[in-house]
């Protein structure tokens, strides 16, 4: 059924600094070594002040040892402080209410009282919003002090600033205080504290997704045992979320936990494909089989976090006290990622954890990650999570992939795949040697192309996510990816809009139809919608010249008119920050009847939507 299929994306990067709403970079130190330059990232002193990070004998939490000692030098007369300067900007508007908060203590005891300002500043040190607080030297235990921000005008760009200043009373002296988990938070999606950027989160919904597939990919694994991804470390306070050194280079707060995704996908109508570790590492390291059963356990807990029983479960008590007493949705557990680069270790991984994760949950369907019946294991998988990354020439050639496919009950996700160079004998090198640095009109056609064969395989794909979801445009890993974003701009390439094309076109019948040419270069899929009774026809063209189609559509009634929506451009042509909106969709109305004749313009994605019974 073609129902099954659905599409969506997966995160590779840009969780914090991305979906992520917090604005403060490093805000809480975490997984750095205090007294070097490369923990105060983002950070800066102002006005004659100084600070630095230090392991603080008396820490705010476990979690987070370390903290920011500021020290006013005896005499000063400015304004001393200090500002962060997010990721790589903060967007400041007019229309929004921040919150901003912070821990603070002073190390020895005094009888000053200074008054504590925070602030957003522009570039030109104008101040946009502004709070203030008075702290008493006598505090020499933990307090938070929350803040709200509302900007009198909006800033002309983001080159802005959050700011923390402290004038004492008595200066004579110097003043030392030690800060610890700063936060500031725009409105977020729905609502929610601790949330998701609002403008990641409404480009997501408009793509129309149906799952989320996470913790993402690579970053599950960890390079160790020790820095995997787990989900017991990102719940709760954000006093008891360590943080860790993820897989892409960069430091996870874990602020964006797994509570919060769950919350997100049942706010934006998505279910997820969650992934639990399974024994295998980045570095290299296979769990021995005699080591798994602490990880299993892990796994079992975890998946009780999202669905178990608050009344006989532990972890769904827990979830119930942060205000979700009834399960998440979950249906579909991936046991690791990518255990084709495990060797030989995944059979006797995925015969334990499957074997007990499927005495204790019997109703999910569990994904194996390994190559496809290579090596052979068992149980038999219920499904494969497949990715593959190539040329757009493999992609179209490559429509058929799935057609030979066994039908024997095993179903397939196609959880990553893009056209990623057009080189085929350097994919992963640079942009000189054919690397894309974005989605192009020659790579999106390939991957549309493919998607066809997808539609058509609907009864054993059921689910396809292009891969990287996000970029961060100062900060890159990994290119090209379907959203590039700025802190203040959403980039939607030309894969986003096939993406979407795709998924919001999407019917629940498939009609066969003559089949394309599978070396050639015109693709197409045919299906229906029950529910409003069109035909949708998807085309995809992935050369310079126009081709011609014809569709005898087999229904006694067929409208004379139809919508036909375009996207096309040149080959090399692409969404970038500099030219966002370079390739659009079009809509506009086709005659239609039951010989419907349409021309493909070069290099194009089509879909022909028509009532027909």
């Amino acid at each position: 059924m073609l129902s099954q299929l659905r599409y969506l994306v997966r995160c590779s990067r840009s969780g914090d600094g991305g979906i992520y709403a917090e604005l403060l970079q490093n805000r809480a130190f975490q997984q750095v070594t205090p007294g070097t330059s490369d923990a105060l990232t983002a950070w800066s002193a102002l006005g004659g002040a100084s600070i630095a990070v230090v392991s603080d004998p008396k820490p705010v939490s476990d979690s987070l040892p370390n903290s920011l000692q500021f020290t006013i030098p005896a005499g000063t007369t400015s304004s001393p402080g200090f500002s962060n300067s997010g990721y790589w900007g903060i967007k400041v508007d007019s229309t929004w209410t921040y919150t901003a908060s912070l821990y603070y203590r002073f190390p020895t005891s005094s009888s000053t009282t200074s008054t504590l300002t925070v602030a957003l500043v522009s570039s030109t040190g104008a101040t946009l919003a502004s709070a203030s607080s008075t702290i008493h030297g006598t505090d020499t235990t933990w307090k938070q002090l929350q803040f709200t921000l509302k900007p009198a005008s909006t800033a002309s760009n983001v080159d802005n600033t959050f700011v923390v200043t402290v004038k004492p009373t008595r200066t004579s002296a110097a003043t030392t205080i030690n800060f610890a988990l700063f936060s500031l938070f725009p409105p977020t999606f729905n609502n929610r504290p601790n949330g998701i950027r609002l403008d990641l989160a409404q480009t997501l919904i408009e793509m129309g997704p149906k799952f989320f597939r996470f913790p993402g990919g690579n970053n599950l694994e960890g390079q160790t045992t020790a820095t995997r991804w787990q989900w017991n470390a990102t719940v709760g306070s954000l006093l008891n979320r360590p943080g860790r050194v993820g897989d892409w280079g960069y430091v996870n707060t874990d602020g964006l936990g797994i509570f919060e995704y769950l919350q997100f996908f049942e706010d934006a109508g998505m279910e997820p494909i969650m992934a639990v570790w399974s024994g295998y590492s980045l570095g290299g390291v296979s769990l021995a089989e005699n080591q798994l059963a602490p990880y299993i356990q892990q796994a079992i807990s975890q998946i009780n976090f999202v669905i178990g029983d608050p009344s006989t479960t532990t972890e769904g008590a827990l979830r119930a006290s942060l205000g979700h007493p009834a399960p998440f949705t979950l249906h579909y557990v991936e046991v690791g990622n990518e255990d084709f680069f495990a060797g030989n270790t995944y059979p006797y991984r995925w015969r334990d954890f499957v074997g007990n994760l499927t005495q204790a949950f019997p109703q999910l369907t569990f994904i194996a990650t390994s190559d496809a019946f290579d090596p052979v294991i068992s149980p038999n998988p219920q499904a494969y999570d497949v990715h593959v990354y190539q040329t757009p020439s493999w992609f179209a050639q490559n429509s058929f992939y799935y057609d030979g496919f066994k039908r024997n009950g095993t179903k397939y996700f196609e959880g990553e795949y893009a056209g990623i160079s057009t080189n085929a004998g350097d994919l992963f090198g640079t942009p000189a040697d054919g690397r894309l640095l974005w989605p192009t009109m020659q790579s999106s056609t390939g991957e549309a192309a493919f998607m066809t064969g997808l539609e058509r395989n609907s009864d054993i794909v059921f689910a396809a996510s292009y891969a990287p979801l996000l970029q961060h445009v100062n900060s890159t890993q990994w290119t090209p990816n379907l959203i590039a974003f700025t802190p203040g701009e959403v980039v939607r390439s030309t894969s986003f809009y096939v993406q979407k094309l795709f998924a919001t076109n999407r019917g629940d019948q498939y009609l066969p139809s003559t089949l394309p040419n599978p070396t050639g270069t015109l693709f197409w899929s045919v299906s229906r919608l029950s529910t409003t009774q069109e035909v949708i026809i998807k085309v995809s063209n992935t050369i310079s010249t126009s081709a011609p189609l014809v569709f005898q559509l087999p229904f006694t009634n067929v409208a004379t008119s139809g919508t036909l929506q375009v996207l096309t451009g040149a080959e090399t042509a692409a969404n970038t920050p500099e030219a966002p909106n370079a390739v659009v969709p079009t809509t506009s109305t086709i005659a239609t009847g039951k010989t419907l004749n349409f021309t493909a313009a070069p290099f194009s994605v089509s879909v022909i939507r028509v009532k027909a019974s």
